[in-house]
């Protein structure tokens, strides 16, 4: 069976799609810029087959002029292109002349599977007449002989003639184009090996002879099918929640003019800056600041959260998210393509790119391989005829040869695992962003914590609302709305949405102190107490949060951080599984230490600077630690980058998430080792594949060269050993969601929070 799903298109459908293309304009709209004075083009490539087709799209793309990286998903048929801002690479022209037409490729398309279909039908019919030649073959095992035996022979060469021409037309179709475009991939040795078996059989029925391979011709076909079916479900399967999520997003969204009127815009032409209007009951179209209105979210489809979420003025919005109760009125902050929601459903396709090092050699191993296969099948008959003399057997066993040769194990020992461990990941809410990450996670051996926004959710939460008259509630919410400070934030929350009945003339925020109005003489202040009590933003910067008339406290405000969902075990779960644990952050030290000592940790570092966290790891890997930093902000982001491998929550920066190597959409900070978890068993099941490929390859082969294999016994053990390839894959299952749910002992922990 061959390493990768097979290509449908028809041989028609393809000359026609290499006649047409997008053009560099629509490459240009629909490109996206990735940061550092480059842009990303993905592009459908219906045509890719196999590790050599990969190698071939990969070659030919790197050597153009303005190129930086180009990359091949084999389960989405998708090349990724990364070039620079100032050229424009013929890129859709390279692929036609290397034989691979190229569409624009869209998460978002609908429709039947007609691969899924061609390959159902392609079995359905091998199988057919596999089973009827079996038959006949059984008869002529039996005894029938002379004239009997030349009917059964010539019965059975009419039944395969057409299984050959509608099933056999995939490996056909595949060959043909690689050899008109001078490549090869791993359908020409079946395509002549299922030929030659044919061609032989027919030449023995014509002069009477005792044995015919039609069986071995089409048995073969439908083995292959099988494993190509099995093969295209699995990978299918692999994305049907990515597809699922696209398929959830909105199409388009009413726009608010400047002048008042509306216009429904598709999503793609929503640019940021402008004002949408979101109606209860329908979903974010792009993320956003909502300007007008309050409602509450659903925000299960891109956190995991399945409480609603409350939403006003100020607050950020994500594609995807669903508006519940009230209109509200956004604006936009990134494009349909840059969105989260987006940046989500990229990441899945991400994780199969990636070029780890089982993937390059698997890669080199089936670039090279045709030629090794068709060496070696040519040696072996002029070996045996050399010896033999007898040109009929000689072919033989150059057929079986050919046949048993094919490494489709090892094509598939790799990403098939690769493809299963990332939808496992995604199903646990954990996005992977390199496909080497997962080789990398499954190496470490030390773990490094941010604290505030990862240990801890980083949300603080007022403790003594109840102690606060309703009426100065309703005051401080009134002017903690015009501040974005994380306890501002929080009084907000706390009070919903009250109206103070204070007319304030005048409001202001002062940055480090709090938020100051004044209303018929009177001076309102909330913030630090040294600030709002004395007047004095230089002294005592500490201290209480307070709400203040004219110097006069009114209330204090006390609030705590509610550690992550998970954080504790999550910690124990690290430690069994080898690793130790330190935290590094820049908060203070008493509410490090206090921290530290509830997680179990004894390593814990506080008041670094960005620069620190990254010296910190150089550190680590000077001493031949290899350490996975988990962490959320801004300034966590050199630490990330500079990690072995790196994971942070989806509430994360931007910057952070784009340094990061996984991103996990749910609260629970168990995706740490489960993530761990994932990525060593996967490693295990590739070394297992690749040493499932290696032996049956040096079994199989010097048997196959002695003589001692038939065609038929070459299909079925050539197919056999792809197929158990697939099945060890399936054994990638780590546990189930309940296990991975916080413990009882983590619920409740709470840091206080000091004031602002």
């Amino acid at each position: 069976m061959s390493c990768c799903a097979p290509g449908v298109e028809t041989a028609a459908e393809l000359d026609k799609s290499e006649s047409s293309g997008p053009s560099a304009e629509e490459l240009l709209l629909s490109s996206r810029a990735v940061g550092e004075g480059l842009r990303q083009t993905d592009l459908s490539v219906p045509g890719v087959h196999c590790g050599a087709c990969i190698h071939a799209i990969e070659t030919a793309l790197s050597k153009l002029d303005g190129v930086e990286s180009a990359r091949v998903n084999l389960s989405a048929r998708r090349v990724s292109v990364r070039w620079r801002e100032d050229t424009m690479p013929p890129i859709v022209e390279t692929l036609n002349r290397t034989g691979y037409a190229a569409h624009l490729f869209d998460e978002l398309a609908e429709g039947k599977d007609r691969a899924l279909a061609e390959l159902v039908r392609a079995t359905g019919i091998a199988g057919f007449a596999a089973a009827n030649i079996m038959l006949l073959s059984v008869s002529v095992w039996s005894g029938a002989e002379d004239a009997t035996r030349d009917l059964f022979h010539w019965i059975s060469a009419l039944i395969a003639l057409p299984a050959l021409y509608f099933a056999g037309g995939i490996f056909y179709r595949s060959a043909w184009n690689a050899l008109r475009h001078g490549t090869m991939n791993m359908d020409v040795p079946i395509a002549l090996g299922v030929t030659l078996a044919y061609a032989l059989s027919l030449y023995d029925t014509i002069n009477h002879g005792q044995e015919a391979y039609f069986d071995a011709a089409v048995s073969l076909l439908f083995f292959l099918l099988i494993g190509r079916t099995l093969d295209h479900v699995m990978r299918d399967r692999a994305r049907t929640a990515v597809t699922g999520l696209a398929r959830l997003a909105p199409r388009g969204a009413m726009r608010l003019r400047d002048d008042g009127t509306r216009e429904y815009l598709p999503v793609n032409e929503i640019e940021p800056g402008m004002r949408l209007h979101v109606a209860a009951g329908e979903r974010i179209p792009v993320d956003g600041v909502v300007a007008e209105g309050a409602s509450d979210l659903d925000c299960a489809l891109v956190t995991g959260e399945s409480a609603p979420q409350y939403a006003g003025v100020g607050e950020e919005v994500r594609a995807g998210m669903l508006n519940l109760t009230g209109p509200l009125v956004l604006k936009a902050t990134a494009r349909s393509q840059d969105s989260f929601l987006a940046e989500m459903i990229h990441l899945m396709g991400v994780a199969e790119g990636g070029r780890a090092r089982y993937r390059r050699i698997a890669d080199r191993a089936s670039a090279l391989y045709s030629p090794v296969v068709h060496l070696t099948a040519l040696v072996t008959f002029v070996a045996w005829f050399a010896v033999s003399g007898d040109f009929h057997k000689a072919t033989t066993i150059a057929i079986a040869v050919l046949i048993i040769t094919c490494p489709c194990a090892l094509g598939l020992a790799v990403p098939i695992v690769q493809v299963v461990a990332a939808r496992r990941l995604f199903e646990e809410g954990i996005m992977v962003k390199d496909g080497s990450a997962m080789e990398r996670l499954a190496e470490i051996d030390h773990v490094a914590f941010d604290k505030t926004g990862t240990l801890t959710m980083g949300r603080s939460r007022l403790t003594n609302a109840s102690e606060i008259g309703a009426r100065t509630m309703a005051l401080a919410a009134s002017l903690a709305r015009h501040s974005r400070h994380p306890l501002s934030k929080a009084i907000v929350a706390a009070a919903g949405n009250p109206v103070s009945g204070i007319p304030f003339d005048e409001i202001r925020e002062i940055p480090g102190c709090g938020v100051e109005a004044v209303s018929e003489g009177s001076v309102w202040r909330l913030g630090r107490a040294g600030w709002a009590l004395r007047g004095d933003g230089r002294k005592d910067l500490g201290g209480e949060t307070v709400l203040s008339r004219d110097g006069e406290r009114l209330a204090r405000f006390d609030f705590e951080d509610q550690v992550r969902t998970g954080a504790a075990r999550a910690v124990a779960d690290l430690r069994q599984a080898g690793c130790s644990v330190e935290i590094l952050s820049g908060d203070a030290r008493p509410s490090v230490a206090s921290l530290a000592v509830q997680m179990g940790v004894e390593t814990h570092s506080a008041e670094m600077l960005p620069a620190g966290k990254a010296e910190r790891l150089r550190e680590l890997a000077d001493q031949g630690r290899k350490t996975m930093m988990v962490g959320d902000g801004l300034n966590d982001s050199p630490a990330l980058a500079a990690a072995h491998v790196s994971m942070a929550p989806s509430t994360a920066a931007d910057i952070g998430r784009n340094a990061a190597d996984f991103v996990f959409l749910r609260d629970s900070l168990t995706a740490a080792p489960h993530a761990l978890a994932v990525s060593r068993k996967a490693g295990r099941l590739i070394r297992q594949n690749l040493g499932l490929a290696i032996v049956y390859n040096a079994v199989a082969v010097p048997v196959a060269i002695s003589g001692h294999v038939t065609p038929l016994i070459a299909a079925v053990a050539m197919s056999a050993s792809s197929i158990l390839v697939i099945a060890n894959a399936m054994h990638l299952h780590v546990g189930n969601r309940a296990e991975a749910e916080a413990s009882p002992a983590t619920d409740g922990i709470k840091l206080v929070a000091g004031a602002a």
